[in-house]
């Protein structure tokens, strides 16, 4: 902890002034460590106000960030996300990449576009937790509420069916992937994207 703040707001303004003051000197140990506290309390002021807000989810893959190249393939119920992980081997062969997929299962709802990391501002979690370039599930999703809701008209609707349900948030380059699921699974291929797609619509439709 480096805010003593009894006062969260308090201390979210102390910690985003000394995050400010590590960037304008370049200190950037010190900045990422601001910028930590800064997220922290983002989360403990939304967590307060019994507001949503992002925080990290167990995922053990970084994407690319420069050209992370995700694809989105759903059906019914199952959702597939692809992208090119971090830190490519040199001595893989032309149109080879080291790839991770992932398999979101009792999928609701997902998508993948807008807002991309120029409008990154105007995500509504902004502010709230929201991580650049990782993977975050969200805490009291006003979009799982929202899902809840369209669902409870139906007659046989039945409310623990959510509860097993979570919002998830990805943040890449030029877009935003989020999904509400159960579990996921992690596997990655030394494959082309081509050739993965071509899986994920196999395994669609197995």
């Amino acid at each position: 902890m480096h805010d003593l703040h009894d006062d969260p707001e308090q201390g979210l303004r102390a910690a985003e002034a000394r995050r400010r003051q590590a960037r304008t000197e370049g200190d950037w140990e010190n900045y990422r460590i601001a910028h930590q506290d800064v997220l922290r309390l983002e989360r403990q002021l939304a967590a307060g106000k019994g507001e949503e807000y992002a925080e990290p989810c167990d995922f053990p893959l970084k994407w690319d960030v420069g050209a992370p190249l995700p694809h989105l393939l759903t059906n019914d119920n199952r959702a597939l996300l692809a992208f090119a992980v971090l830190d490519q081997d040199p001595d893989y062969q032309r149109g080879e990449q080291q790839l991770g997929l992932v398999e979101f299962e009792g999928c609701l709802s997902a998508k993948l576009g807008t807002p991309s990391d120029e409008v990154f501002q105007g995500h509504p979690l902004y502010r709230k937790g929201l991580e650049a370039c990782s993977a975050q599930r969200v805490v009291n999703s006003r979009w799982l509420r929202e899902l809840e809701a369209i669902s409870s008209v139906h007659s046989r609707h039945r409310p623990e069916r959510f509860r097993g349900l979570t919002h998830y948030v990805f943040w890449f380059k030029d877009s935003t992937f989020e999904c509400v699921a159960g579990a996921f699974t992690v596997t990655t291929r030394r494959t082309s994207m081509t050739a993965l797609l071509g899986v994920m619509v196999e395994r669609l439709m197995s």
